[in-house]
């Protein structure tokens, strides 16, 4: 995404990334960035917390007209949620138990996605 809006930058059209992958869209150099500090596939905030996610693309839409330059990254103030302080050592964590399971199932799901592909270009 951050690289689709560069190119959009580029050619007129202006843009802002919502994302939660700090270092990577900074890294990519996206003119008008607001991070939030939350789980990847989050970013605009809790499910069905309305009021956050409209305050969330509220704060985006004004960082078209804050943002003073080129690489411009405001942080949203939202925590992820009160009750939960700890996810972040747990987000993308595997449980050993759960490692075979889990490994059969992606070997699972390519070789359907294998067979899908091999039918469509036949």
């Amino acid at each position: 995404m951050s690289l689709v809006a560069r190119h959009l930058e580029a050619n007129g059209i202006p843009t802002v990334i919502i994302g939660s992958a700090l270092d990577v869209v900074e890294h990519c150099g996206v003119p008008r960035f607001l991070f939030t500090d939350f789980p990847l596939g989050n970013p605009c905030g809790l499910p069905w917390d309305r009021d956050m996610q409209k305050a969330i693309v509220r704060q985006a839409l004004d960082l078209f007209d804050s943002a003073h330059g080129p690489r411009t990254t405001v942080r949203s103030p939202f925590r992820w949620r009160d009750d939960d302080p700890s996810w972040r050592g747990r987000y993308g964590r595997v449980d050993p138990a759960e490692r075979e399971r889990l490994k059969m199932l992606g070997e699972e799901r390519r070789q359907r996605r294998a067979r899908a592909k091999s039918g469509i270009n036949s």
